[in-house]
């Protein structure tokens, strides 16, 4: 499998790029996010990738990051998700965006994306709930927990989902368990 290209960026064709490695011209596909993150033609770039073979293609995939890579491998997961959509979830949000979208199952945030509707929407939330966080690193795995946590202690005590979100959204983003809850109960007093 290949797993990272390195060489000399000679086209940008979205979502195509073409590097070139010793006089072969790789050409990948990339999410906008890893496209606009290249260097000018002519310079070197190094991509991380994912190989798919078909029986009719080899198709190459690029990504700036790890994470990029593990939510684009996470969502080709997901049935009826192939890459070609994976990429363009890619493109419409950021990583942590979609970990976010996924942890606190705003289908509205998804749908938003072209080429997902409702029905893909939600078989993403409910196959990627707890996977993306670890695919995509833990970075972003400690956050998402707490939104998570503090989302289920308003709905144990006793808000609907719909009046919890807007006031998780409205908290800061290294909020801790405790404290969410606390910010989040201020936010539904008013």
């Amino acid at each position: 499998m290949i797993g990272r290209i390195s060489g000399t960026l000679i086209a940008k064709q979205p979502p195509r790029v073409i590097i070139d490695v010793q006089g072969v011209g790789y050409e990948i596909d990339v999410p906008m996010s890893t496209l606009y993150e290249l260097p000018d033609l002519g310079r070197p770039a190094t991509l991380l990738t994912h190989l798919i073979v078909r029986e009719d293609a080899q198709l190459l995939y690029g990504f700036a990051t790890e994470a990029e890579r593990g939510a684009f491998r996470e969502l080709i997961r997901v049935s009826g998700v192939g890459p070609r959509i994976a990429l363009a979830v890619l493109s419409g949000l950021s990583v942590d965006q979609l970990a976010q979208a996924v942890s606190l199952q705003e289908t509205g945030l998804l749908t938003r994306v072209p080429g997902i509707g409702k029905k893909t929407a939600e078989r993403l939330i409910l196959e990627l709930k707890g996977r993306i966080a670890q695919a995509i690193g833990t970075t972003t795995a400690s956050p998402l927990a707490s939104s998570t946590d503090i989302l289920n202690a308003l709905l144990a005590l006793g808000y609907s989902e719909r009046e919890a979100l807007p006031a998780i959204k409205a908290l800061g983003q290294n909020v801790s368990v405790a404290e969410g809850i606390r910010q989040a109960l201020k936010q539904l007093a008013k």
